[in-house]
């Protein structure tokens, strides 16, 4: 019998690819250990539980990036943090060990060298994290999601993506979908959406107030799925073909319904949508290193998507930019045309094989 130790956590971008992965194994041989080593203040504290998976903790350890108590820590908790993971390696004779980033890897990938466990890595965006970066350099195998991503020995492998996605048949579902959110299956759908939380840029463009975009999606002979987030107040102003939703829990069939989609650039989000073969405009979120903008760049450079910066979209750049680009169907077809070259429903499959091969070596 395998015993697979799957690291990572912290957010969803980090626990959902672990968690695909983690079935992809269970399905594949039921009598395989697959265990997950995590944090207790991460998300997946909660998600790995619910989906039946034991859940091994190690200590949460941020590497100091400037000088205060928590880097004067370091130094004695981190060797405590590998420690953890060691004792875990040895107990549950763990066969390999995979990485998915967050604070779990950093600790999981020195411990896994020191107890002579083979162990993979992979990286979900664009700009690797730095657990990952350490990673990399003795990893049995890296795997990528992005072209692009500077991680040593690296080769893009895909998303390992939702079963709900993978599986998903949009012409099948179109007419069930435009039910579901009461739109016309007969008529275009743009999808508009930031996250759970939403994103208040796009929800001023297309909503009230000095945007009101939705106006000039409606006037192109365009229906308008909008998911606003749940903080959202955002009034629906009740016109025909404009549906707007705090919270969509059925995000495949929003995207069944999709012939075209503005959204923020996460890398569960780019990688989902590549994989479907949809044409977006992306607008990434301004915080941070410029992850997001980094993550839309591969699907930009093949033609499958646009970029419009944060600060730059308003209601008027949804006039001059997207609604001319939802008239343009020949454009429309080459970007999904396009999106086949960079997106992938086989990542899964191509983390397993990683780990397959470390394994055997």
């Amino acid at each position: 019998m395998t015993t697979y130790l799957l690291a990572g956590g912290g957010t969803a971008g980090h626990v959902n690819p672990l968690l695909a992965v983690a079935d992809a194994l269970r399905a594949r041989d039921p009598e395989a250990e697959v265990l997950v080593l995590g944090t207790r203040e991460g998300l997946e504290a909660r998600l790995v539980p619910e989906r039946g998976y034991e859940l091994l903790f190690v200590d949460k350890v941020p590497f100091p990036r400037r000088p205060n108590k928590a880097a004067a820590a370091f130094p004695a908790r981190f060797p405590r943090a590998i420690a953890q993971v060691r004792a875990h390696i040895a107990e549950r004779g763990v066969d390999v060990l995979v990485g998915f980033g967050g604070y779990a890897s950093a600790p999981a990938y020195v411990a896994a060298r020191r107890e002579n466990v083979p162990f993979i890595v992979h990286e979900a965006n664009a700009r690797p994290g730095l657990a990952n970066v350490l990673g990399a350099r003795r990893a049995a195998g890296v795997g990528v999601a992005f072209e692009g991503t500077p991680l040593k020995r690296s080769k893009v492998v895909g998303m390992p993506l939702r079963r709900e996605i993978v599986a998903l048949d949009r012409d099948a579902l179109r007419a069930e979908a435009a039910e579901h959110f009461g739109l016309d299956p007969a008529k275009p759908v743009l999808l508009v959406f930031g996250g759970s939380l939403g994103a208040q840029r796009l929800n001023a463009a297309f909503g009230e107030g000095h945007g009101e975009g939705w106006r000039a999606v409606l006037d192109a002979g365009w229906q308008l799925l909008h998911a606003t987030g749940e903080r959202s107040e955002l009034a629906d102003p009740g016109a025909p073909g404009y549906v707007v939703r705090r919270y969509v829990d059925r995000m495949d069939l929003a995207f069944a319904l999709a012939d075209f989609i503005v959204s923020r650039a996460g890398s569960a989000t780019v990688s989902e949508i590549s994989a479907l073969g949809i044409p977006t405009a992306y607008v990434p979120y301004a915080v941070g290193n410029g992850e997001q903008a980094l993550n839309a760049s591969s699907a930009v450079r093949a033609g499958a998507a646009i970029l419009i910066p944060d600060a730059e979209f308003t209601g008027d750049r949804v006039r001059t930019e997207v609604v001319p680009l939802l008239a343009d169907e020949t454009r429309r077809a080459a970007m999904t045309e396009a999106a086949a070259s960079v997106g992938t429903r086989t990542g899964t499959e191509n983390v397993v094989a990683m780990i397959d091969d470390a394994l055997r070596t």
